[in-house]
């Protein structure tokens, strides 16, 4: 079905732009010819500019609603695992097998570090925060595997994408316990890809640690909650950077220094931080009297969503996976996770937050399970950032296979001073 082109008329002059249909979601007008006719679109933020085509991640926000190749997430999260959809969001179709066995077993054994990288990790402070250390050790892995600068040779790009998926959990890991000033724990190739993160997080050569198969699949449906989401900031980072044809290594670096921003990927860390600014669930009726009162400047973080205008269906999932981890450690006589549990009480049935659809998003909930994982705050972010390399991964991918591929190069609307005559300092 073919769709009208578009007419614009502006001083006398008529353009006329094509329009191009999705398989899903709205229709988008063709501006790429407008510069040739004098003008250009002004779109702060892109909030009404498709920046690509893509195949991979769809999401209507007001039906609530997000698929990765097709798939909901709730069948994803339901009955999947984190690796499968990572080959789903590559490969754009489910594994069988055979396929499935082999990707994990690469992803299993490209999971170590060179040797060489713990120097680099021995150059940063004590204290430094997690996420500052993976963005370096994440560009750094550039000058450790310089052949992958061969972005258009389809094994190099395939065995980056490998190391990255395989390595990133080890680099959060390590930037933990650098943090902690405790051992490095190396990763495990028998263990599952959540096991594995949660082994290295917590073990130490003192005592064994054997993960917990609730919390171990709880953290791989984390993984899989936030393993993509369109194109969002960091994701668009990550397909700019490689327009240039960048070293994956570095791309990937971007990514997670825009996931760093409090705008981000910060947001479960904020949800905590409100929690515990609140203190008691006794002053909670006093903070949302605060939230509705729009003079106050407070703001209940965890809840609403920019792009979901109705409940994000990734907060739902992670709903039933944060009372499951509650019951699998007996914690919901914890202070912070009865405040949790009665400020989500709240906002299900309050009819300020129903009216404007503020519902728990996914950040709320996921922060309280990492929470009763035993992670810290300062690794929510690292956490979201190994999560979604997945997803950057195929999007990177895609971008460079993709026909027609020019580097990215946005316009600007020119506020400046016009021509002006330089004068020697004596004169001004």
């Amino acid at each position: 079905m073919s769709t009208p082109n578009a007419i614009l008329q502006i001083d006398g002059q008529t353009i006329e732009l094509p329009t191009m249909q999705g398989s899903l979601g709205p229709d988008v007008i063709d501006t790429r010819t407008l510069g040739g006719q004098g003008y250009f679109t002004y779109d702060p933020g892109f909030l009404s500019t498709a920046s690509c085509s893509s195949n991979i991640t769809y999401i209507d926000g007001d039906e609530g609603l997000l698929y990765h190749r097709g798939y909901p997430i709730e069948q994803l999260a339901e009955q999947s695992d984190f690796l499968e959809t990572a080959y789903l969001l590559w490969h754009g179709e489910l594994p069988n097998g055979d396929q499935k066995r082999d990707f994990d077993n690469m992803v299993s054994h490209h999971s170590m570090l060179h040797d060489q990288m713990l120097s680099l990790f021995k150059g940063f402070r004590r204290d430094a925060h997690p996420m500052a250390v993976m963005v370096s050790i994440i560009g750094a892995m550039a000058a450790f595997y310089p052949e992958s600068a061969d972005v258009d040779d389809p094994h190099q790009r395939e065995i980056s994408m490998f190391r990255l998926l395989a390595k990133v959990p080890t680099v959060a890991a390590w930037s933990y316990k650098y943090n902690k000033g405790e051992p490095f724990i190396y990763p495990q190739n028998h263990m599952s890809y959540a096991e594995n993160f949660l082994h290295m997080l917590h073990a130490n050569p003192c005592e064994t640690y054997t993960p917990n198969p609730v919390l171990a699949r709880a953290l791989d449906r984390i993984f899989i909650l936030h393993a993509d989401h369109e194109q969002n900031a960091s994701t668009s980072t990550v397909r700019m950077a490689g327009s240039s044809y960048a070293n994956p290594f570095a791309c990937i670096a971007a990514g997670t220094a825009c996931l760093w921003g409090p705008l981000h990927g910060g947001a479960n860390e904020s949800a905590l931080a409100m929690l515990a600014e609140i203190g008691d669930v006794s002053r909670i009726g006093e903070f949302v009297d605060r939230a509705k009162d729009k003079t106050s400047g407070f703001r209940l973080m965890g809840f609403g969503h920019r792009v979901y205008k109705n409940m994000d269906p990734r907060a739902a999932i992670m709903r039933q996976t944060c009372h499951e981890v509650l019951d699998e450690l007996g914690l919901h006589d914890d202070p912070l996770f009865k405040m949790a549990l009665k400020l989500e009480q709240i906002a299900l049935e309050d009819e300020y937050f129903i009216e404007k659809k503020l519902y728990p998003n996914v950040d709320f909930y996921s922060g309280i399970v990492l929470r009763a994982l035993g992670i810290p705050t300062s690794m929510f972010t690292a956490i979201f950032a190994l999560a979604r390399t997945a997803g950057w991964i195929a999007q990177w991918n895609e971008m460079i296979v993709s026909p027609g591929h020019k580097i990215a190069r946005p316009r600007q609307l020119y506020t400046g001073s016009q021509r002006r005559e330089f004068a020697p300092v004596e004169q001004r």
